[in-house]
């Protein structure tokens, strides 16, 4: 690592974050409600902020030499049978996907939804469950740096009311958020990598805002989401127990003297 982690380094690159994606996401001119109802406000009002917020930290990533910390255990999680929450979680969106009439969705419509998918998981899973909690790790233990990043990873959702969204919508998408990002935290922690966390993040919000958009039927597969969260909540403790993932430095040691 070029730079030691600090617990400091983790709100500020949240801070940053939120402040970049509230600032282009106004710039875009697309208020929160309009994303994902059009080929357009999806591409202005989501891909946009998602792509400079994603090659940003791309950026702070490299400069500070964290990427495998960020998305690498060091030791998989002891208890895998966790698991079956995200598992779960991965049916649902399934179920959402099918459950979606495709044909309302011409070619750009459907490619803006993809470069949603691609780049919310890269960018909010390598803030939330990457950098940030790299930084939480070198300062307090397991529980509390799955907490706190999850918490901020809820907090995160409260700036749709800046962008337009009702506030008590966007309190409910909060919590929802800080549970289901508690789904995406057992994924790293099991799998041993953030990579998957990534994939079914991206998932998840496609089939999410697709179902939306033109549901077939009830939207069954959203309708777990709350469930999963709350199981998410209940077996964490699970994949926290017996972790230690505190990031390792090294200090460079003096070479001997030469008699």
């Amino acid at each position: 690592m070029r730079v030691t982690p600090r617990a400091w380094i983790g709100f500020a690159i949240w801070a940053g974050y939120v402040l970049v994606i509230i600032s282009v996401t106004l710039l875009s001119g697309v208020p929160y409600p309009d994303i994902g109802t059009s080929a357009e406000s999806t591409w202005r009002g989501a891909v946009l902020d998602l792509a400079v917020g994603g090659a940003l930290l791309a950026i702070l990533a490299t400069v500070l030499g964290w990427w495998r910390p960020a998305l690498f255990e060091r030791t998989r999680a002891h208890h895998k049978w966790p698991i079956f929450v995200p598992i779960i979680m991965f049916i649902a969106a399934i179920m959402n996907i099918f459950n979606t009439d495709w044909a309302q969705f011409d070619a750009s419509f459907l490619l803006s939804l993809l470069a949603l998918g691609v780049l919310v998981g890269f960018s909010e899973e390598l803030m939330a469950r990457g950098l940030v909690l790299t930084s939480f790790r070198a300062r307090f233990a397991e529980g509390w740096a799955w907490f706190l990043s999850s918490l901020l990873f809820g907090l995160m959702h409260l700036a749709n009311a800046v962008l337009g969204a009702p506030l008590l919508a966007s309190l409910a998408q909060a919590g929802l958020a800080f549970a289901s990002g508690t789904a995406f935290y057992i994924v790293r922690r099991v799998t041993g990598s953030l990579v998957w966390a990534m994939l079914l993040h991206g998932l998840w919000d496609v089939s999410v805002f697709a179902v939306g958009h033109a549901p077939v039927s009830a939207a069954l597969g959203s309708i777990l989401g709350p469930v999963v969260g709350i199981l998410a909540l209940a077996v964490v403790y699970w994949v926290i127990k017996g972790a230690d993932e505190r990031p390792v430095t090294t200090t460079p040691t003096a070479n001997p003297a030469v008699a």
